[in-house]
């Protein structure tokens, strides 16, 4: 019984190598790049064949659709001018964030087994910090709600942020009366005061490169002036006065105060009717005297 377990297990081990010898193996010794911008990528591919000498060799890029790097012996494209290959290895010079992506190499050998292999290759290239984009106001109320932003959109990996207020860093705590997110960029007051005044900047900072830092910008805290005051609180009278007239109204309206007496007749001024017209009289000259 164990003899022949050990036969089967001998005829398993020629038959897979066998399969394996008849077919074209295709590896990369770093599946995973990763290098900085403007600088050269390596993608390693390493294959092999049992007949087939002359393998056909082709280079893929995964994005949104699948497009061709190295085709028919040749680069197209933008490689056309910044790649090169050695066996199946292939290397893109000076490389930016739009290289960066799934790299497929793939190995044809027409006179093998099983004739197409494949390997892939991720490429992620790295960019250092760059000066972010800082939005401070000028000017705000003493009490209002205030929230300074800070972005850098080109960085890879994503940056993370630091506000500095008069070059010292804010570092938030249940004691402070703002809040900083070190992965938004953002730092906001719930309720500005004149101890907030001051120049306000942000530093970017990845594994990449050096932080960068915005030009610091004045923050001016202003109290709400007294003519201002007086102003808001006339306006506020105003309004509740104009509120409860309509109040008063309404609720006049309803019980009736307000309809008109239907039997009072207006009165108006009495106007005589204009004269009758005058008749044409005829006038008679006496024709004869009559004496008595």
């Amino acid at each position: 019984m164990n003899t022949m377990k050990v036969l089967t297990l001998h005829l398993l081990i020629i038959l897979t190598h066998s399969l394996v010898c008849l077919s074209v193996t295709v590896s990369s010794s770093k599946p995973t790049v990763e290098v900085h911008e403007h600088t050269d990528a390596v993608l390693a591919c390493e294959f092999r064949t049992e007949k087939d000498q002359n393998p056909r060799i082709e280079w893929k890029k995964k994005g949104k659709g699948v497009t061709f790097v190295y085709f028919n012996h040749k680069f197209t494209g933008p490689y056309a001018s910044r790649a090169k290959m050695e066996g199946a290895t292939l290397t893109i010079h000076s490389v930016t964030q739009k290289d960066s992506g799934e790299y497929r190499c793939e190995v044809t050998a027409s006179e093998d087994h099983v004739n197409l292999g494949e390997a892939i290759v991720s490429l992620h290239v790295l960019v250092p910090p760059h000066v972010p984009s800082c939005e401070v106001p000028s000017s705000v109320f003493v009490g209002s709600v205030l929230e300074l932003l800070c972005r850098d959109k080109l960085s890879v990996p994503p940056a993370t942020y630091r506000w500095y207020k008069d070059n010292k860093a804010l570092t938030a705590t249940a004691d402070t009366l703002y809040s900083a997110d070190t992965n938004k960029g953002t730092l906001k007051f719930k309720s500005v005061s004149k101890i907030d005044a001051g120049m306000y900047r942000c530093e970017s900072s990845n594994s990449v490169g050096a932080p960068k830092s915005c030009v610091a910008q004045q923050l001016t805290v202003i109290e709400y002036p007294l003519n201002m005051t007086i102003l808001i609180a006339g306006a506020a009278g105003c309004l509740a006065l104009f509120l409860l007239c309509c109040i008063c109204v309404c609720v006049c309206r309803r019980r009736g105060c307000c309809k008109k007496d239907k039997k009072t007749k207006s009165s108006k001024s009495y106007i005589p009717p204009p004269p009758p017209p005058i008749r044409n009289i005829k006038h008679y000259k006496q024709a004869h005297s009559f004496m008595i």
